[in-house]
């Protein structure tokens, strides 16, 4: 097991190096929000309006509402990503990384309005008569030739496995930890429950999925984060200074005095980076297309308003709900004195290079715990630890349903629910640090295809939303007419969206 975790955590290296997928990220980002004119700056207001109190648009097809759409993207992003991975970029690469999955995010709202978009400008229907999009869908049919098959499959195949991780071993691992060390709940207890509960959610398929997340992904958040202020209001002192370390160490690394730092022999800018992009795309999903999955399936008027709409769950899971994680642990300086992993023998695990092994997944719980009261607070984590994974493996479930389902045609979903409910069971006996590991190498490898489909893209996405916005700049209309490339995309006979439900064609 050590080798193979070995191989698995160098694997991850290569994908998030500078090398790969992290500068395709940023220039992704980067090349959609000038493409896009900054619209997740100057949009943003309407967008909110239209998510949060609007919801959804009458009359329009699809499957669930728009507010379902966002609830069950902010269900499956808004996970332990938020609370564990953001403890664990900041105990590896320092205050600096909460930097990095801030750029990763704000850029990442434009990459994810641009796949929101193409998801639902390009969605089909499948045998059952559900609604199918995505990456899996838009990257064949909107780039012509063998280039935007295989980025269609290898995103299918991708997506199916990356589930299994991202939107299941980590959550549930997650869940058991958090449950164990709070309660004293045992972990095949904690599997067999969750695997219960997740099962008869899934068996109502995306509609019951939609319900369920629009009840309780408010809830959950709202707690977390009113948990999280009352931290901040009694360490505002503290503030100023972390965001100081947050923007110096974002650019020199975390070499700095105390026995976190020492212990570590300073980590550089690259580890603040790789974990910081890293970790971000794990808790936003922008630029890895998996949203778009789910945002095929809204019933909105028009691509744009759902990309909108799509965009602002980025903006909810990184710049609010991260910050407010990475801003707890800083202030109460939890990041420096993360206890160590003690092996068999009683003595601190080390790593190849003969530092020490840290339980950086446990600072949440430690911030909340030395600030609210040891077991109250790690109890309180625990709660919402439970509530934000288990959204999200309900929410993963369905993009990779939907993945398989592109690769080998209806008779897949079934089998896949069957599996995806079982392996609960199996993840929760896993090691953690390597579930870590092969969920950021599946994200990665997931998000390569689409973050190379938008780029191609990218042009006609600006020209569809200019032509859009130019006509409905507040999103107070909803019914404007098709420009002259959009008609194009609607002349292709699988093409399924259109302004309204009677101009639907299935032939």
């Amino acid at each position: 097991m050590d080798k193979f975790s070995e191989i698995v955590t160098a694997i991850d290296g290569f994908v998030w190096s500078i090398w790969l997928l992290i500068p395709l990220l940023f220039v992704t980002g980067l090349v959609l929000t000038i493409r896009l004119k900054g619209m997740q700056f100057t949009k943003l207001g309407p967008a909110l309006k239209l998510a949060l109190f609007k919801r959804k648009d009458p009359g329009a097809a699809g499957d669930i509402s728009q507010y379902q759409a966002l609830t069950t993207a902010l269900a499956a992003t808004v996970g332990v990503g938020n609370i564990v991975g953001v403890a664990t970029a900041i105990g590896v690469g320092g205050p600096g990384a909460l930097f990095w999955m801030w750029v990763t995010g704000l850029l990442g709202m434009a990459s994810k309005y641009a796949e929101a978009f193409l998801g639902s400008k390009y969605r089909e229907t499948d045998a059952r008569g559900e609604v199918v999009g995505g990456p899996q869908v838009y990257l064949e049919k909107a780039i012509a030739g063998p280039i935007g098959k295989v980025l269609a499959i290898s995103f299918a195949i991708f997506g199916a496995l990356a589930a299994f991780g991202i939107g299941n071993g980590t959550q549930v691992k997650a869940m058991v930890d958090n449950l164990n060390g709070g309660f004293g709940v045992p972990g095949w207890v904690t599997g067999f429950i969750v695997m219960v509960l997740v099962g008869l959610v899934l068996l109502g398929g995306i509609k019951s999925i939609g319900r369920v997340t629009a009840a309780f992904v408010p809830f959950m958040i709202v707690v977390y984060v009113l948990a999280g202020l009352v931290i901040l209001c009694l360490n505002v002192t503290a503030i100023p200074e972390a965001f100081a370390m947050v923007f110096t160490d974002a650019f020199t690394g975390t070499a700095k005095t105390g026995e976190r730092a020492l212990d570590f022999g300073g980590a550089l800018i690259g580890i603040a980076i790789q974990k910081g992009m890293a970790r971000g795309i794990f808790s936003n999903e922008s630029g890895m297309g998996s949203a778009a999955i789910v945002a095929a399936a809204a019933k909105t008027s028009h691509p744009v308003r759902q990309g909108l709409v799509s965009m602002t769950q980025t903006f909810i899971d990184t710049i609010i709900v991260v910050s407010f994680t990475g801003l707890v642990i800083l202030t109460t300086g939890v990041w420096k004195t993360a206890n160590a992993v003690l092996g068999a023998d009683g003595q601190p695990k080390l790593d190849a290079k003969g530092h020490q092994i840290r339980d950086d997944g446990g600072l949440t719980s430690q911030a909340f715990g030395d600030v609210l009261g040891g077991d109250f607070g790690t109890r309180i984590v625990a709660i919402c630890v439970v509530f934000f994974a288990l959204s999200t493996v309900i929410g993963w479930s369905y993009y990779g349903e939907r993945c398989a389902v592109r690769l080998m045609g209806i008779r897949a979903q079934l089998p896949y629910r069957v599996i995806f409910t079982a392996m609960i069971v199996v993840w929760a006996n896993f090691q953690a640090s390597t579930i870590w590991d092969i969920a950021d190498i599946l994200n990665g490898l997931m998000a390569l295809p689409n973050l190379i489909g938008l780029l191609i893209l990218s042009g006609m996405i600006a020209r569809e939303t200019k032509y859009y916005l130019s006509r409905d700049p507040d999103l107070t209309k909803g019914d404007v007419e098709p420009g002259p490339l959009e008609a194009i995309s609607f002349a292709d006979s699988k093409v399924t969206w259109v302004p309204a439900p009677e101009q639907v064609s299935h032939r």
